[in-house]
């Protein structure tokens, strides 16, 4: 027995001992991180899963509000531009009320004279040469130019 303990005891068995020791304690943490490593890609493959799953479900719901957001805010400005157009609208009115404005308008664009006054027509050379076809227009009585027209724009659109 004594060899035995001796055999037992010797460097060599002792080296072996803790080779095999190790080499034991190296594969049951290989093992061990292998099983971690296994848990935590299933889990990180079903958390992944979970947030693709978000991402799709939230994704038509997220556009259609980012639109109906962005269609609120081009209603708002309509409405904003539609009181403008008011606020316009009523000066125009108000002004058109004041009669000096309205005489004023109406010498303006329709060329009336008041009693004792004096007109004058001033035709552009440049503007005769380019359309001879109207000179006569002036002498003609306003509702021959108007059935002219008409009968222009009737005989394009054959």
């Amino acid at each position: 027995m004594a060899v035995k303990d001796r055999d037992r005891f010797s460097t060599a068995t002792r080296i072996k001992l803790l080779g095999e020791q190790t080499a034991a304690r190296v594969y049951r943490s290989q093992t061990k991180r292998q099983a971690r490593r296994s848990r935590l890609t299933g889990r990180a493959a079903l958390l992944a899963l979970v947030l693709c799953s978000l991402v799709v479900a939230l994704a038509y719901p997220m556009r259609q509000y980012v639109s109906q957001r962005s269609e609120i805010a081009d209603l708002h400005r309509q409405k904003q531009q539609a009181r403008q157009r008011v606020e316009q609208l009523r000066d125009l009115k108000a002004r058109w009320q004041d009669d000096a404005y309205a005489e004023q308008q109406i010498r303006e664009r329709l060329h009336y004279l008041m009693p004792g006054e004096t007109g004058f027509v001033v035709i552009d050379p440049n503007a005769a040469k380019q359309s001879r076809v109207d000179l006569g227009a002036a002498d003609r009585p306003w509702y021959t130019n108007i059935w002219d027209g008409v009968d222009k724009s009737d005989a394009s659109d054959q």
